[in-house]
């Protein structure tokens, strides 16, 4: 994908698109059509979409495509115009052996944004467990787990695999100097830092303007110091302690290599990645009142479109990640 010229490109991850009950994509799917087709689509937007978009693991191709020939008309209108990027993960990857399936199906897709090689790919590769013993794993989600209501074992519930997961993909990007773009552990991360991790360093930046300002401003920056410490605080304590040993992958200051879209089976929400060929964006939509309280604390901008809301969270120039990672990345001999 080529966004020299210009272009757009949106980055989203981790649908598992499937049917009955225990379809994880149920509560988002209708919002996530509209937005995909009235402000993706209709304003030129290319669409990547990152591996494990149909779940595969637990259901079958002919039921999720009945149960969601919506979202695949959706799809059906970014290829017509060659502007559909559909990426093999772990729980799709079945997809290459259907004959009629109508998308092309890539392991990982280089964006080129004329500064810094970029790589979009699901993730999973960097696991031996899925790589080795990925049909096994579907086996039992679709025999055993299934039928029983058991939720899948990923990954994406585990802070120790997600953690081996993102540190592979981190090392590979510190390694090729580029940036990597994945999915698979559902959890966000900008420039290598995740929310814990953002959140201490937003506390840092908060503290040092706190010094210099004064009146409403400094009211606001104590509010919202505490906020941030309360919602430090809620963090599943075994998310803090693998936050606090092994957020930053070994690293004093993160190298800003490493970037996760998220999954789009959140409650409250769905989180993506927008980039042109300057610029990279995580951005976060939400039903109108039903985001995370964070959002509507007053540091975010909202735009608010037909009941829905998107919210940009962080937002970056391509050529200062460019310079961060040439930074932090020096070892002094």
């Amino acid at each position: 994908m080529d966004l020299t010229k210009g272009g757009k490109v949106l980055i989203m991850s981790d649908l598992h698109m499937g049917w009955g009950k225990r379809d994880d994509f149920q509560g988002n799917g209708g919002f996530v059509s509209r937005i995909l087709e009235d402000y993706y689509y209709k304003n030129g937007w290319y669409l990547i979409l990152n591996g494990d978009i149909e779940e595969l693991a637990k259901f079958a191709l002919p039921d999720i495509r009945g149960k969601w020939a919506e979202m695949y008309r959706v799809f059906d209108l970014f290829a017509a115009d060659g502007r559909l990027y559909k990426i093999l993960g772990n729980h799709d990857e079945d997809l290459i052996f259907e004959r009629d399936y109508p998308y092309s199906m890539y392991n990982v897709v280089r964006v080129e944004n004329g500064l810094i090689p970029l790589y979009v790919y699901h993730g999973h590769q960097s696991s031996r467990l899925y790589t080795n013993f990925n049909n096994i794993i579907s086996l039992g989600l679709k025999y055993l787990l299934k039928p029983l209501g058991i939720r899948n074992v990923s990954s994406a519930r585990n802070p120790h695999r997600r953690f081996n997961v993102e540190k592979a993909a981190y090392k590979f990007s510190l390694g090729n100097n580029c940036i990597s773009i994945i999915g698979h552990t559902h959890r966000v991360l900008f420039e290598s830092l995740d929310r814990f991790d953002y959140i201490k360093f937003e506390i840092e930046r908060f503290c040092r303007d706190y010094p210099s300002s004064n009146g409403e401003e400094r009211e606001r920056i104590a509010s919202e110091v505490a906020a941030l410490r309360v919602e430090l605080g809620k963090l599943g304590r075994s998310e803090r302690r693998e936050g606090s040993r092994l957020g930053l992958y070994g690293d004093e200051l993160p190298v800003p290599c490493l970037f996760n879209c998220g999954s789009a089976i959140g409650k409250k929400g769905v989180n993506a990645i927008e980039m042109d060929k300057d610029n990279i964006a995580l951005v976060y939509w939400f039903v109108e009142g039903k985001g995370m309280k964070f959002v509507s604390r007053g540091w975010y901008k909202v735009e608010k479109i037909d009941g829905y809301c998107r919210s940009v969270l962080n937002e970056e120039r391509l050529d200062y990640v460019k310079a961060k990672i040439e930074l932090f990345s020096h070892k002094e001999s």
